[in-house]
């Protein structure tokens, strides 16, 4: 494993060393005892330096294995110290002090300083790998926290990249949930893994009895919430997520005792506390998505009652005012006849009376056309948009070109929708645009519906329009838009106020894209199989 090392040292000097280990048996114990005698405070560290010192690889050699076996030990052992947040050059004066502890004689010297600087190199290899293996840990939380798009993608990712890092057997996460209905406060297990992936997720749920709070507040925390894990024995680790017991906890199971190193604890610590930060924006944007998503479904709704009293309102219209209005005029027309030659004053003004009736009657009709398109719903959404063309060439003197390509089987929401656009485009360019062609393209393909409104009017200033506070109209466009999970662009060009610069085309062009739902898309689909030929683009133009 560290063959590179063991080859710095030459033949003769291997010969030295094997030599030498039988010759310094007595004098190797004694350095022992003294250099341990020197440790303390932690008497793991004393051993751990011990490993890595030449008379380790004296004891090895006695016991007829190569130097390959030794730096194997320095490499493992200097993880250790590295784990135990020992200082490289604490190591290095150790190094230094058994070899003054073995003997001053120079033969024996110098093989300690030319061992030693072999055992420094094993050592700066072993540090490498454990920062490494933190600074990689760390790297995985951030770039999983960053990747996951939910509260559980989040937590099993983490569970794995941890259980991966320690060497852990298994590991959970349990979260500390308030009680509902009669059930107190429990630990409610929320993922569980292995280094090598997920455990397939299962329901557990343990009651936070004081029993278990004392065993948890205890400073090792070497508990596991689930008496029966692991089954086998061995040791567990747990860590508290955010540096809070009352918040979740972390639990590392391992096949056999495992002994937790500071420098461990101190990373699973920070990586517990950088989990449960995740886990709070994980929360807070579910929340989000939760709470925007309501307030989808309440917009929409208030679309839906938007329509609902539209037609509710044409309804009454019709058949209340309506139909009053037609009474006045028959009766008007009826007095009107009625009226003797003698009295022509009077007949001329009641003949202005009931025009201006009748001028109501069909103003009246056309609100409620605006209102509740009856031909929306009798013949779809084509032909309403060819009779909102017409009306709208009546009153302004605008030459329309239309372009509609597969607008059978839409929803009937979808419809409405794409009808109150083309309304509300007109309205703007009747409006403000000063436009004399429009033309317009609406069609399906690839489950979307495409509709492209464009005029050549004096265009204006889109990001001022969108920041005025009393007008609707665009922001109007762009929330029905997206309330049904599309996009929706404008482009506008404006006249240049400086002389010299190249003169753009005016106008202004809206394209708006909205999915279809596939129950709508496969009903066309079957439709247009049925049919030997699609039907041609159909063009409506006036002036």
């Amino acid at each position: 494993m560290l063959a590179d090392a063991a080859d710095v040292l030459s033949d003769q000097l291997y010969a030295q060393l094997a030599e030498s280990a039988r010759e310094l048996g007595p004098r190797i114990a004694e350095a022992d005892r003294r250099f341990l005698k020197s440790r303390k405070g932690d008497s793991r560290i004393g051993v751990a330096l011990l490993a890595t010192t030449a008379g380790a690889a004296f004891r090895l050699l006695q016991q007829g294995a190569t130097i390959s076996a030794f730096f194997e030990q320095v490499e493992y052992n200097g993880r250790r110290l590295a784990k135990l947040n020992i200082p490289p050059a604490t190591i290095i004066a150790a190094l230094d002090e058994y070899a003054r502890l073995l003997g001053a004689e120079s033969n024996v010297h110098w093989m300690v300083q030319q061992l030693n600087f072999c055992v420094i190199l094993t050592l700066n290899n072993a540090f490498y790998q454990v920062r490494e293996a933190e600074t990689k840990a760390f790297y995985d939380l951030f770039r999983i926290e960053l990747e996951s798009r939910s509260l559980d993608e989040l937590l099993s990712r983490i569970l794995v990249s941890l259980a991966e890092f320690c060497g852990a057997a298994k590991a959970r996460i349990f979260l500390l949930e308030d009680g509902k209905g009669t059930e107190g406060a429990g630990w409610q297990l929320r993922a569980e893994a292995r280094a090598t992936g997920l455990v397939k997720e299962r329901r557990l749920r343990i009651p936070n009895t004081p029993a278990l709070r004392r065993t948890l507040s205890r400073p090792a925390m070497a508990s596991s919430l689930d008496a029966d894990w692991p089954r086998k024995g061995g040791s567990v680790w747990s860590v508290p997520l955010g540096g809070k017991l009352a918040s979740g906890v972390i639990q590392f199971a391992f096949a056999r005792d495992y002994e937790w190193l500071p420098r461990e604890q101190e990373l699973l610590t920070a990586a517990a506390e950088r989990c449960w930060m995740g886990i709070e924006k994980a929360k807070l944007v579910e929340g989000l998505a939760a709470r925007e998503e309501q307030i989808r479904q309440l917009a929409e709704h208030m679309l839906h009652v938007e329509e609902a009293e539209r037609r509710r309102i044409s309804r009454e219209l019709h058949d209340e005012a309506g139909q009053s209005l037609l009474c006045v005029r028959l009766q008007m027309e009826m007095l009107e006849g009625r009226l003797p030659d003698s009295l022509a004053a009077e007949r001329a003004t009641l003949r202005e009376t009931r025009q201006a009736v009748e001028h109501t009657i069909i103003e009246t009709r056309r609100l409620i056309s605006a209102l509740s398109p009856a031909v929306l719903e009798q013949l779809g959404l084509g032909a309403a948009i060819r009779q909102l063309i017409q009306r709208f060439r009546q009153v302004h003197m605008v030459k329309v070109k239309l372009q509609t390509h597969r607008l059978e089987h839409l929803p009937k929401r979808t419809e409405s929708i794409v009808y109150r656009l083309v309304q509300e485009c007109f309205h703007n360019i009747a409006k403000h645009s000063f436009a004399n062609t429009v033309n317009i393209s609406v069609g399906t393909a690839d489950g979307y519906l495409k509709l492209v409104v464009v005029d050549n009017g004096i265009g204006f200033d889109v990001e001022a329009a969108f920041r005025k506070q009393d007008s609707f109209g665009l922001s109007g466009i762009r929330e029905r838009v997206t309330l049904l999970g599309g996009t929706f662009q404008i482009e506008s060009n404006q006249p240049e106020a400086k002389r010299g610069k190249p003169r753009k085309p005016l106008g202004t062009r809206i394209v708006v894209e909205l999915p279809i739902p596939r129950e709508a898309t496969a009903a066309g689909a079957k439709s247009s199989r049925d049919k030997v030929q699609d039907a041609p683009p159909v063009f409506a133009a006036s002036r």
